[in-house]
């Protein structure tokens, strides 16, 4: 059973970024896009992924998004996302991304969120947040720190697109998440580019060391699913099994699970 402490589901001491952001002017919706597992074909998780209201994709919503805004943002994204995750159904994980230069103090940054998740009775042991190794952050410090903390509270975290930016091997050598998500530049023609087929080896070992588990996003084809399980990654994302469903859950076809 999941306990919302009321004294951090209360909205009544929000920190200082939520109290000062200016109204967002604008309004978005989410798609969800299932992450699966090849071991059991079964849908692990699903990330909530950005959109304009009538199905816009993400630059529309997001190029509206100012650094008055963002701390205002970031919340709705985080309840909106559980608020439709909820009226859909959704029985698996959901992955929800943030913003680590919007949180001014995890433990009261997080009460919207959590205030969603008991209002729509959805377990906060299956939100899953995501953080990008490629966004530039003011303080990894704080980020780390905002990390540890969403851990304390029972979510699980993932650094997503990693290999993407500069400094994904020190941020996970100061904490080590759940989950790091492989960016899709490093999957892309894997099974025929022996450079990517070393790195991806590389850090599938440094992570089983590490016990993170590693999803690949990105999955475009057969050839980079087989290659990646042969590898022992068995969380994968993609157009290959689904694309994002706007406002839905998407149907994995079972011919896209194995060889």
């Amino acid at each position: 059973m999941t306990i919302f402490p009321s004294s951090l589901t209360s909205t009544s001491g929000d920190c200082q970024g939520c109290q000062q952001s200016e109204p967002l002017g604008f309004d978005f919706a989410f798609a969800y896009q299932p992450i699966v597992d090849l071991r059991d074909r079964s849908i692990f998780a699903h990330e909530a992924l950005v959109r304009g209201t009538a199905g816009e994709g993400a630059f529309s919503v997001l190029d509206q998004v100012t650094e008055a805004n963002r701390y205002r943002f970031d919340q709705l994204c985080r309840t909106k996302a559980i608020e439709g995750a909820a009226q859909l159904g959704m029985q698996t994980n959901l992955s929800i991304n943030f913003m680590p230069n919007a949180v001014y103090r995890p433990e009261l940054c997080i009460r919207s969120t959590l205030a969603a998740a008991k209002k729509h009775n959805f377990p906060i042991n299956r939100l899953i947040f995501e953080t990008l190794e490629s966004q530039h952050v003011d303080n990894y410090r704080h980020l780390t720190n905002i990390l540890r903390e969403y851990r304390e509270f029972g979510f699980k975290t993932a650094i997503d697109d990693f290999g993407a930016g500069y400094s994904g091997l020190n941020l996970l050598a100061n904490f080590q998440p759940d989950l790091i998500k492989l960016d899709m530049d490093l999957i892309r023609d894997v099974d025929r580019d022996r450079a990517r087929q070393a790195i991806v080896r590389g850090i599938v070992t440094i992570c089983a060391d590490l016990d993170v588990t590693v999803i690949a996003e990105g999955i475009e084809s057969a050839g980079e699913r087989d290659f990646l399980a042969d590898c022992g990654i068995f969380l994968m994302q993609g157009y290959w099994f689904a694309k994002p469903a706007f406002k839905a859950l998407a149907q994995v076809p079972p011919g896209t699970w194995t060889r």
